[in-house]
Parts: structure tokens; C-alpha cells; sequence
């Protein structure tokens, strides 16, 4: 009786410490992930988040994504969670091209849920979606296209600073520091800054199918509430994030609450954050080092 009952307190210190290790490992998983939105079990419908934050200078991360949840046969639905002042020009055309790539290849649904601000080109790329709900009060709209950047010619003369330059052609150096441009650059710079405009127009006037006459008269800036841009035609409806989700749902037939699925983030630490934040100020600067680029930037 004696070896019969070690056996039985045996079996149960063992059963005990591996429901403890076990109950230990599920805290370590929860407290490395838990602020990363990523979601554990469950077999049913999914609907993928995309996190568009911040400025469209890198369009490499989205579009990834995109890729990723598109090929994805367990994923109903993408909802892109838009909270950006836009950007360059180019990398908000590649995330558009992208969204509309998994809508007609992939025939996924993309919803878009605007934030705090989608403009500029926070907006061009939302208008590649299926729906656009925004917050009442989401700052959106800017449609428009920019080139800035600074010139420093008098500052350099004061503290003799020249710069020596060999060129061939008349408009090469253009947005060069110390100097201001020439009739000659400036009549160019506009010609390129209006061509990207006429693009910025005719992709609203599609995606929100509107007449194009329309467009050009919310398209001088301007930027818009919510609210207000659901009585110009820009967005479909208001509502928050978990709104979007549930229009998402309801429009691929998922009965019951969604699983939602997001890309992994590992956790930033003190260098990581320094590294990035270096990162957007090249990403921002990069004009005034390297010459002009033109921007759909709120």
C-alpha cells in the first residue's frame, strides 16, 4: 500500500508541475506578445489587419503584407487601420497598385478604417479599397501634391561657404542649397508637381466614382472632418476600428465574432526605437540632402 501511494503522490507532484510550467509558459507568451495584437487559437473565419502608421516613404512593409494575407486561404477579409499624414509619391502608388492587386487577383475584401488622420496620401491609397469608414472627426482629403525644400545661399555667403559645380545640362542641380531656382527650374518642378496631381485626381475620381470636375474642387488641400467627407462622397460610412471589423465580417458572411490575424512585431527596445526614429528623419530629410522629390503630403 505504501509503494502504491508514492506512486499515486508521484504521478500527481509530476501532473502538478507540468500544469504549473505549462500555466508559467501561457504568462511568458501572453507578456512577450500581449501588446502585439496577435491572436492565438481558434479555427474560425479570420479577417487580417494591416497597421498603415505613420509616413509613406517605405512601401516594402505594406506591401508585404498585402502579399501575404492575399495568398492566405484562411483570410476572408484585410482591414487596413490608415493613420498617416501620406507621404512620397511613388510608395503610396506601389501600396495602392498592391491593394487593388488582392482585390481583383485575390478576391479578397479590403476594408479601410481611418484613424486620427489619413490625408494626402493616406488617403490615395484608400481610395483602392472596397469601403472607406472613417471617425467623424478623422482629419482627411488633402489632395494635392508638394515639393519643398530649403535654400541657404545668403546664409552661405555670410559665413563664405561656396559650393563648385560641374554640370551638363541647363536644369541638372535643381533644388540645390545654395542657390534659389531659376524660372527655367521652377516652370519644370511645377510641370512634374502638376503631371502627379492630374494622377492623384484621376485615382479618386475612380475609386470614388466620381466625375473628375468634382474632384478638382475638393483637390486644392484642403482637408476635411470625417463627417464632411462622407457628404463630398470621399468615405462610405463613419465608424471606429471595431466598427470596420464588424462591416468586414458582415460583408464575407462570418458568423460570430472574427478571429483577427496581424504580422508579428517583435517588442521595440531603447535601440530599436532610436533606430527608427534616425530612420524617419533621413526618410523625412532625404529632399533636402538629395534634391527635391514630390510628395502626396498632408
Amino acid at each position: 500500500m505504501a509503494r502504491k501511494r508514492d506512486i499515486v503522490i508521484a504521478v500527481i507532484i509530476v501532473f502538478s508541475f507540468l500544469i504549473t510550467i505549462g500555466f508559467f509558459g501561457l504568462i511568458f507568451i501572453g507578456a512577450f506578445y500581449g501588446d502585439e495584437d496577435v491572436s492565438f487559437g481558434g479555427f474560425g473565419d479570420k479577417i487580417a489587419v494591416i497597421d498603415v502608421f505613420g509616413g509613406l516613404y517605405d512601401s516594402g512593409p505594406i506591401v508585404r503584407q498585402l502579399k501575404r494575407w492575399g495568398k492566405a486561404s484562411g483570410v476572408d477579409a484585410i482591414v487596413l487601420h490608415v493613420n498617416s499624414t501620406g507621404g512620397g509619391v511613388a510608395p503610396s502608388q506601389e501600396i495602392y497598385s498592391e491593394i487593388m492587386r488582392v482585390r481583383e487577383d485575390e478576391g479578397k475584401l479590403v476594408i479601410v478604417s481611418m484613424s486620427s488622420v489619413a490625408a494626402s496620401g493616406g488617403y490615395l491609397i484608400s481610395c483602392a479599397a472596397d469601403r472607406i469608414m472613417a471617425n467623424p472627426g478623422t482629419m482627411t482629403g488633402s489632395i494635392g501634391v508638394i515639393i519643398q525644400f530649403p535654400t541657404a545661399g545668403k546664409l552661405l555667403d555670410k559665413i563664405g561657404v561656396d559650393f563648385e559645380t560641374v554640370k551638363a545640362g541647363d536644369l541638372k542641380g535643381v533644388g540645390s542649397i545654395d542657390r534659389r531656382m531659376s524660372s527655367e527650374e521652377r516652370k519644370m518642378l511645377q510641370a512634374t508637381v502638376s503631371d502627379a496631381y492630374e494622377q492623384f485626381v484621376e485615382i479618386v475620381a475612380e475609386g470614388r466614382e466620381l466625375d473628375k470636375t468634382d474632384v478638382y474642387e475638393m483637390a486644392d488641400g484642403s482637408v476635411f472632418t470625417g463627417r464632411q467627407a462622407l457628404e463630398l462622397g470621399l468615405v462610405d460610412t463613419l465608424g471606429g476600428f471595431e466598427d470596420a471589423i464588424r462591416m468586414a465580417a458582415d460583408m464575407v458572411g462570418i458568423e460570430g465574432e472574427p478571429r483577427i490575424v496581424k504580422e508579428y512585431k517583435p517588442k521595440r527596445r531603447l535601440w530599436d526605437l532610436l533606430g527608427s526614429i534616425l530612420g524617419n528623419i533621413e526618410d523625412m530629410t532625404a529632399s533636402d540632402i538629395s534634391g527635391p522629390r514630390i510628395m502626396y503630403l498632408y
